[in-house]
């Protein structure tokens, strides 16, 4: 198996993974505690924080676990003036490897807790509110990884994002998306954690702008250039030819 390969099956296994997660754990926790919404989002948030630190440690070895296709466009932006960061080429792979993976994780959550595999959310999400918490809670999420990655911290990523996302879970209203592949993989469950398609375009769009902001940010704050198999975790950790 070639090096992108192998890159981009991380990738994928890791977004499956991490939406499995979140949606798996709004599953059980309706079924749980069903007159509780507070008691719900404190047991699919608490399953989402280690669910991913678990897995940035486990894959960014190899891809440098990005999950999220905000943070491996911000990479490739970041780093293309210098040739360092994740190169164009493997920009499409990545983020079609990430959609691809919550697709899958949202269908593997709906079938593990025995519903129907094909599901389309009818949760709407979309107020002015959830949109601008998505612009803070991505421009943050963005800040911390390369914030992180610029200032060689990028061993924390795993503790530092895991909790910078289990706490962006309580103080945005939107639950902290903060990534297009897992919204989009999200569709895919009438769930507790689902969104409607209708809600999509709102948030994917907040999401840009939050990656830009956020990107500006870590220019601003850390000029020096990083690069790509930094963010999250530093690829060169491990021999993966």
């Amino acid at each position: 198996m070639t090096d992108l390969a192998r890159r981009l099956l991380a990738e994928f296994l890791g977004t499956a993974l991490l939406v499995a997660v979140v949606v798996g754990s709004g599953i059980a926790a309706r079924q749980l505690s069903p007159d509780d919404i507070g008691v719900q989002l404190l047991e699919n948030s608490t399953a989402t924080v280690l669910g991913l630190a678990v897995l940035i440690l486990v894959f960014g070895p190899v891809s440098g676990a990005h999950f999220n296709p905000v943070v491996s466009v911000v990479d490739w932006l970041l780093g293309r003036r210098r040739g360092t960061g994740l190169s164009g080429r493997d920009l499409p792979g990545y983020i079609a490897a990430q959609t691809t993976g919550a697709v899958f994780g949202a269908i593997l959550a709906n079938i593990m807790f025995d519903r129907s595999a094909l599901q389309i959310s009818t949760h709407h999400r979309v107020t002015t509110g959830h949109v601008i918490a998505e612009v803070v809670a991505t421009a943050g999420l963005i800040a911390v990884v390369f914030g992180l990655a610029r200032s060689g911290r990028a061993a924390l990523s795993a503790a530092a994002v895991g909790a910078y996302i289990g706490a962006a879970y309580w103080f945005t209203s939107s639950t902290s998306f903060a990534n297009p592949a897992v919204t989009i993989g999200r569709v895919f469950s009438d769930t507790f954690a689902g969104i409607a398609p209708a809600s999509v375009p709102g948030y994917l769009a907040a999401q840009l702008l939050g990656a830009l902001i956020g990107m500006a940010l870590v220019a601003i704050l850390y000029p020096a250039t990083a690069a790509a198999d930094k963010a999250v975790i530093p690829r060169d950790t491990i021999d993966t030819h």
